[in-house]
Order: structure tokens, then sequence, then C-alpha cells
């Protein structure tokens, strides 16, 4: 008995090993463990963060065979109290640059489709906020991720995610991404 626990343990771990690199990230290495991802690669993706929830974290995964990338999202609290959600239009066409920011509060979802011949997605964007007039002071990070490597964003503590801005690029068949961040000032 105590052979096949051992021999489980070493196929487990060959296994694990073979698709986590010691050499990634923390998070990559978690992520990639845990096996949770909104969207399957070149399938619609739709996330939206519960009730008067923000998105916290940004996680994708590419992958050079499908030429598509998984995606995963976390929520924290934004509001207190009833908010105002609504989709935006698509936000981009195919092999298309894009920024957009929420005209108003902050990004809570996303919803994207693939399309094979381009490989590349088009993407819609969940607005919420409350009807108040907050002012904010908003900055914009650099490009998060290299074309075809992890990517792993986290929006710091006191920050919320408004705006995000992306770039295709057709030999590499990914996008860059940077993302507009915001803190309430009154």
């Amino acid at each position: 008995m105590r052979a096949i626990f051992l021999l489980a343990t070493i196929i487990a771990t060959v296994f694990t090993e073979s698709e986590v690199s010691q050499d990634s990230p923390t998070e990559e290495r978690a992520h990639k463990l845990s096996r949770r991802w909104t969207n399957q690669y070149q399938k619609p993706l739709q996330f939206t963060c519960p009730g008067q929830d923000t998105i916290n974290t940004i996680i994708s995964q590419p992958h050079n065979r499908y030429e598509d990338r998984m995606w995963d999202f976390t929520c924290k609290t934004a509001y207190s109290g009833p908010v105002s959600c609504h989709w935006s239009s698509y936000i981009n066409e195919y092999d298309e640059p894009f920024t957009y920011s929420c005209p108003w509060g902050f990004i809570s979802g996303f919803h994207s489709i693939y399309h094979k011949y381009y490989e590349d997605r088009r993407w819609r964007i969940y607005c919420c906020s409350q009807s108040s007039n907050k002012e904010y002071d908003c900055q914009w990070t650099d490009y998060i991720n290299d074309f075809g490597a992890y990517m792993y964003w986290q929006v710091r503590s006191e920050r919320y995610l408004t705006g995000v801005a992306s770039f295709h690029h057709s030999y590499y068949k990914d996008r860059r991404w940077k993302f507009e961040h915001c803190v309430e000032v009154s």
C-alpha cells in the first residue's frame, strides 16, 4: 500500500512540475496548480463581480496552440449601498488597439468573444457606480504583460480599476495590457 502511495506521489509531482516552471512567480504557480479559470480557450468569457464589488485581480494565461488566453478575476468591495451598473458596447474590433475608461465608476466585469480567423477577442466592460459626485485621482500602469506571457496584476488596496488599454500583435497573436486605477479624493 505504501508503494502505491509513493508511486502516486511521484507521478503527481512529475505532472505538476512539468506544467509549472519552478521559475514562475509564486502567484503564477499557485494559480496554475489551482486550475481555476473563468473561461476556456477560444470560448466566450463572462465575469461580473457580485453586488457592490469591483475587479481586484486580473490573471491571464496564454496558450500558443490555441492562440488565446484563459482569464480569471477576483473582486473586492467598492461600495456600500445600492449601485447602478451597465455594460459597454464592444470597445474594440479584432486586431485593433483600444483604450476604455468607465464614464463613471469602476470596472466590475468583463465579457469577450473569440474569433478563430483573427485569433483575437472583442471586449465589453461592466461599469458600476453610486449616484454621488466624487472626484478621483487616476493613473495608468505601464504594460503589465509581454506577448505570450502569464499575467498577474492586482489593484492596490486603496485604489479601484477604472480603465483598460490593449493592443494586438498579429505575429504573436496576443495582446499586451495596461490598466487605469483611481483613488477617491473627496
